[in-house]
């Protein structure tokens, strides 16, 4: 049964179900009546069809029988009420179906309608009208129009006959959404303009775009604004409509019809790799109130409303943090702020990950562990040709860099945990037309410590991080990098990652004069990344072997550039010292001979782990000989010569 077949409830004193049934079997009896005069017999008449149909309802339209709802809604006329009567007797009614088959077509046809029923016209069952427009009827194929058995839609049947049963055609294409109670202020205003303008329409229904990264937001907002004015929301992919046109045109046709039988308006949700035609051709087609969702504008035929929809704010992010929380929001109070700051979640994602704080706090966690730990876990992103996560295991301590460097990963953490603070609190945000994210450059040596620091500095702020090897998302196909780097950030846009761009060096290159195209557009690429990377609300690391290969111009646009040296005897003496963890058995170890080893810290650690197995299988402690056999493995595959003076005398 539709939403407004159901609204009607119980209608005293019958049930809506009982009264419908009833004021069919009436009308079913007028049309065995006028089928009976024209053949001979005498007219059985139950008076007008409006005052039969209105008997025993309310007048409005919830209370409506099944047959004025349809005669309501697709404008139908008096005679083309008869028409789908008809066709739907002959599967209903025994008798109607009785007196058809014994005339020479063997069933209704649109010729017996013409010579029974009073205001008949020949319009009715043209393409254009409603009965074949919004596929109510059709004429059996083979023979002429007047003469054909008329065919009611399967769908149409079980809607007079108030059977809740919907088209089998639309089901798999279509997803319902509910309204939801958790909304952005802003999202909330554009819900209700919207309500206001489908409101006020009369011949047709503005087209509402929705643009903007809130795919969560887009839906809440669609869905907000046909409940106001008494819709439901099915939201349809345009990926998942069928190939030809001619399909594409019946699925917008039944849809219309669908939509006006179930009180429904339409969410289409349009990716980039649709045709812009696609999208036009098929929203022209629907007559329903109908909203798009898009992450770019898109160009439509007709009257249409432009809507931005984005993920909410900071504030408003957290208004809606301490509303989902509810009492356990003042012992979250702390990290309410930090989330709110770092996650550009959606109401959506608040809604969910409320729930899953709630739980953890009935299981006996504090709430703001269970909150930080639900936000990252729920935003996690997978791109799985492109983007990789990894789970941070370094601390500082791992880390053995100069003071400077060291300085500067920690001033890179103050500002992950206080922009929003600087930028909104205190309003120098509002300054900014580069966008507010931080972006930073690790150079040095491959085995520096690159990744690591990027370990240690997720860890710290307690955030994801995610590696992006650049190396794959660089394209030789002019456009395709920009459009790999475009789903690298959208993907990790809500969770307030920290992306690593690892091996910058497959784009950067030192810029010069643009001596053809491909120059033009590889400059091009590095603008648009670091441009992306200024305007990501968080933290993005590039790391590159060699600083002078990003142009001047290009450092300029970093937050930070932190160098990270080779390590010298010192500094290499103290990650020797700290390579093994607590619980590896070692022998007595000389490290003022391993720091010999000219070797970067990368090499240390693959050198210890080499030695660790070596010693695991002989079953002793690890030694230096273990160590040397593994420092010349280490440096073999850097196809190095091992010098006598670096760890001959090992013992």
């Amino acid at each position: 049964m539709s939403a407004s077949l159901a609204a009607a409830s119980l209608v005293s004193p019958e049930t809506w179900s009982e009264a419908n049934r009833r004021i069919l079997c009436a009308e079913f009896a007028r049309i065995r009546g006028l089928l009976s005069s024209t053949a001979g017999g005498s007219a059985a008449t139950c008076g007008d069809p409006k005052a039969v149909a209105e008997r025993g309802f309310n007048a409005s339209d919830l209370h409506r029988a099944a047959i004025d709802a349809v005669t309501a809604r697709l404008g139908l006329t008096r005679f083309e009420r008869d028409v789908l009567l008809l066709a739907a007797g002959v599967e209903m009614d025994a008798d109607i179906a009785r007196i058809c088959a014994a005339r020479p077509a063997g069933g209704a046809t649109f010729g017996m309608a013409l010579a029974a029923f009073p205001d008949a016209h020949w319009s009715a069952l043209a393409p254009s009208r409603p009965l074949r427009r919004s596929h109510l009827i059709s004429v059996a194929e083979g023979g002429p129009i007047v003469t054909s058995p008329l065919l009611i839609e399967e769908r149409v049947l079980h809607y007079l006959a108030g059977v809740a049963a919907g088209d089998p055609r639309l089901e798999c294409l279509l997803r319902r959404r509910a309204p939801s109670a958790l909304m952005a202020t802003a999202h909330e205003s554009v819900a209700n303009r919207i309500a206001h303008a489908w409101s006020k329409a009369r011949r047709r229904w503005p087209v509402v775009v929705l643009t903007g990264d809130d795919r969560d937001g887009q839906e809440d907002v669609a869905a907000r604004a046909a409940a106001v004015v008494g819709l439901q929301l099915q939201v349809l992919r345009l990926e998942d409509l069928p190939a030809t046109a001619r399909e594409r045109r019946l699925v917008a046709s039944l849809w219309s019809r669908e939509a006006a039988l179930t009180d429904s308006a339409l969410l289409v949700e349009s990716d980039r790799s649709a045709p812009p035609h696609l999208l036009a051709d098929f929203v022209d087609a629907v007559a329903a109130p109908t909203c798009v969702a898009a992450i770019d504008p898109v160009a439509l035929r007709g009257d249409t409303l432009q809507f931005d929809i984005s993920r909410p704010g900071s504030d408003d992010r957290k208004r809606m943090w301490h509303a989902v929380l509810g009492p356990n929001a003042e012992s979250a109070g702390a990290d309410i702020e930090f989330v709110g700051d770092q996650f550009r979640t959606s109401a959506r994602t608040i809604a969910r990950v409320g729930l899953a704080v709630h739980r953890g706090v009935e299981a006996g966690e504090p709430a703001g562990a269970c909150l930080r730990t639900a936000c990252r876990t729920l935003t996690r992103t997978t791109i799985d040709d492109l983007i990789e996560r990894v789970e941070p295991a370094a601390a500082w301590d791992d880390l053995v860099l100069p003071d400077d460097s060291l300085s500067a990963l920690r001033d890179i953490v103050a500002q992950v945990r206080h922009r929003g603070t600087v930028y909104r609190a205190w309003g120098l945000g509002a300054a900014s037309s580069r966008g507010l994210g931080i972006a930073a450059l690790f150079a040095g040596e491959a085995g520096t410590g690159k990744t690591m620091a990027a370990e240690v500095l997720a860890r710290d702020v307690d955030l994801e991080l995610y590696r992006i090897d650049l190396s794959r998302v660089v394209s030789k196909y002019i456009g395709e990098t920009e459009k790999n780097l475009r789903r690298v950030f959208e993907a990790a846009e809500s969770g307030g990652a920290i992306l690593l761009f690892d091996e910058a060096d497959a784009l950067f290159g030192k810029r010069s004069e643009v001596k053809d195209s491909h120059d033009r557009y590889a400059n091009i690429e590095v603008s648009y990344l670091l441009q992306r990377m200024e305007t990501y609300d968080g933290l993005a690391i590039l790391t590159t072997n060699v600083k002078s290969a990003l142009d001047r111009a290009f450092q300029r646009r970093l937050r930070f550039i932190v160098q990270f040296p080779f390590p010298g005897p010192f500094e290499r003496e103290r990650i020797w010292r700290r390579v093994f963890p607590a619980a590896t058995p070692i022998a007595p170890l000389d490290y003022a001979r391993l720091a010999r080893l000219n070797v970067a810290g990368g090499a240390i650690r693959n050198i210890a782990v080499d030695a660790a197995f070596a010693a695991a299988q002989a079953g002793t402690p690890v030694t230096m000989a273990h160590l040397a056999r593994a420092a010349r493995r280490e440096l073999a595959k850097q196809e190095r010569k091992l010098l006598d003076s670096e760890v001959g005398d090992w013992r």
